[in-house]
């Protein structure tokens, strides 16, 4: 942990420093110095979080002195151990899932249903085919009218497969689009549910 500390306190010295001994560069200088620093106290934060659960803290008490759920906590910082192998557990995010998530919901809206059954994995595609996957979306247009919108993807990693949880807007409702991708950015899972999910 003092390591982290150590290098959080040069960047934040270098950025101070920066701010008299440079001349004015649009802000741009700064903002990288700031991200840095940010990414520093992040590592402190994680030194810290480490260190607590080395002592006994619960993830509810990490959670919650990070304003966050437990599982939020843990997601973030745990280190899951794959019980069917024994080796620590990829949990980074499959890269650019939050774009995929949202060119899935896209072509839904545009009723675009073979480039999205296209994308599915061989299960998804015995399972939900083409024509079931335009009724389905005809049925929630049915209870809740036209879409409108969405909002931002949450992105989690969860055992061999990238979740993303995605708010919708349509006239009449609230709803969360749950895609759920493979590494080689296959579909395995696509859920409509009522309501935002936290």
């Amino acid at each position: 942990m003092t390591a982290a500390l150590r290098e959080l306190a040069a960047r934040t010295e270098a950025l101070l420093a920066s701010r008299v001994l440079t001349a004015p560069d649009g802000g741009a200088d700064s903002i990288e110095r700031a991200v840095r620093i940010q990414a520093a106290a992040d590592d402190v934060v994680r030194a810290v979080v480490q260190q607590a659960r080395r002592d006994g803290a619960t993830w509810q008490v990490v959670g919650d002195a990070l304003g966050v759920s437990r599982q939020a906590a843990f997601q973030r910082y745990g280190k899951p151990t794959d019980p069917r192998t024994g080796e620590p557990m990829n949990t980074t995010p499959l890269q650019g899932a939050a774009e995929l998530a949202v060119a899935v919901i896209d072509d839904l809206a545009a009723g675009k249903w073979s480039h999205v059954t296209e994308q599915f994995d061989p299960t998804m595609r015995e399972g939900l085919p083409e024509e079931a996957l335009a009724a389905a979306w005809a049925q929630l247009v049915g209870l809740s009218g036209e879409f409108e919108g969405h909002g931002e993807p949450e992105v989690a990693r969860a055992s061999d497969v990238t979740i993303t949880n995605t708010p919708l807007s349509l006239e009449a409702g609230d709803y969360t689009a749950r895609i759920t991708f493979r590494d080689d950015r296959t579909i395995a899972g696509l859920h409509i549910v009522e309501g935002r999910t936290p």
